[in-house]
């Protein structure tokens, strides 16, 4: 049977026409996804210190979305890269690309509680997500000139699985999508609108690479721009990393058959089980604060507790001799603070001290809990 040739999709303008018919019946799980990420935001905004404690969120998300893209360094060998460990140039290339995203997201979440998303946005967001990485040749910040397509890799265009719009179609289908990123819909449903705009981008395909980690950036921005989050802080690229082959296939259904209704019932899903995952872990994580919060106390009998529990959760595999910098205290001082830690189990040693190089310490108890 010969197999049928194919051409680069051409998008229709959000939203679909078949918006309402795709909603019916889906009521209850749209109440479902909003209930749960409304709770999930009602934990948000009760946190005293979000930067600190959602901190080990914000680089499991880096891991796991880098992760869909092929990377295979983890989040621990991210904090071993910052305090100092050596690897091979391969996983140097992937640690290089979670701290890019990291830092992406920590730009953006900035950005995005001044001004609306714009493609200016989104240009800037890549430029920086593909900065000295094995991207860096791909025209960061640039949207593509030329036809890119999605297959086997190495695979000829003629053996596609999806060919994105025509590169000389690209400005205006981008156009209306940032139309639509601006717009108010009050008919449509934040989640709803932010599934679609997610669909829409990875259908789109705007760069020459890095499509997925700009498009899963975008989640969260959006539905903290629309109000349905008081932080982008909903992470949702284990969900997708979990179940990978359904999250292509019904963008693949909506590219050949104009199929939004199952993958919008997708994305609630998503959304359903993510916001629960991470309000049990936010919980977990800001139970576990409070207790070392104690422990720490007790252990270095200081009042600088709190500083080095805050150092901690930010920095959690750290050089010793980071401790007194970080705090602006004595090195001796410092010493004392961390041989009272590792009595406690509080931290752990991962690298003992060798001639000129520090000892490198790992607070495991955060990793017992995010890995």
């Amino acid at each position: 049977m010969t197999q049928t040739k194919l051409i680069p999709h051409e998008p229709l303008k959000l939203p679909p026409n078949s918006i309402e018919t795709d909603l019916s019946g889906l009521t209850a799980l749209v109440g479902r996804a909003n209930a749960t990420l409304s709770r999930y935001d009602g934990l948000l905004e009760s946190l005293i210190n979000p930067q600190i404690l959602l901190s080990p969120l914000i680089m499991k998300e880096a891991e796991l979305s880098s992760r869909i893209e092929g990377t295979i360094a983890t989040a621990n060998e991210v904090y071993e890269q910052e305090a100092g460990a050596e690897f091979e140039p391969e996983k140097q290339a992937d640690i290089k690309e979670i701290l890019n995203y990291r830092q992406t997201l920590r730009m953006a979440t900035g950005e995005v509680s001044k001004n609306p998303i714009s493609l200016h946005m989104i240009r800037t967001m890549h430029a920086m997500l593909m900065e000295g990485t094995r991207g860096q040749d791909m025209s960061p910040g640039q949207f593509r000139t030329t036809q890119n397509w999605i297959g086997q890799k190495g695979c000829s265009m003629n053996e596609a699985t999806y060919i994105p719009p025509s590169p000389l179609q690209l400005p205006t289908h981008l156009q209306s999508f940032e139309l639509f990123l601006q717009t108010k819909h009050e008919n449509l449903d934040p989640i709803v609108k932010t599934g679609l705009v997610h669909a829409q981008f990875e259908l789109i395909h705007p760069f020459d690479d890095g499509n997925g980690r700009i498009g899963r950036l975008i989640i969260p921005l959006y539905l903290a721009r629309l109000g349905s989050l008081v932080s982008p802080s909903l992470y949702i690229s284990a969900y997708f990393e979990a179940n990978r082959e359904e999250y292509t296939h019904r963008l693949g259904e909506i590219s050949a058959n104009r199929d939004w209704r199952n993958w919008i019932i997708f994305f609630l899903t998503a959304v359903v089980h993510q916001a629960q995952t991470n309000l049990d872990l936010i919980r977990r994580i800001t139970s576990l604060y409070e207790e070392m919060k104690t422990k720490i106390s007790n252990a270095t009998h200081s009042e600088q507790a709190i500083s080095i529990l805050d150092s901690l959760f930010d920095r959690p595999v750290f050089q010793a001799s980071d401790l007194h910098e970080n705090l602006g205290i004595s090195r001796n001082r410092a010493a004392t603070y961390i041989r009272a830690l590792k009595n406690e189990r509080i931290l752990h040693e991962l690298r003992p001290a060798s001639g000129r190089r520090p000892a490198v310490l790992s607070f495991q108890p955060l990793f017992e809990i995010t890995s």
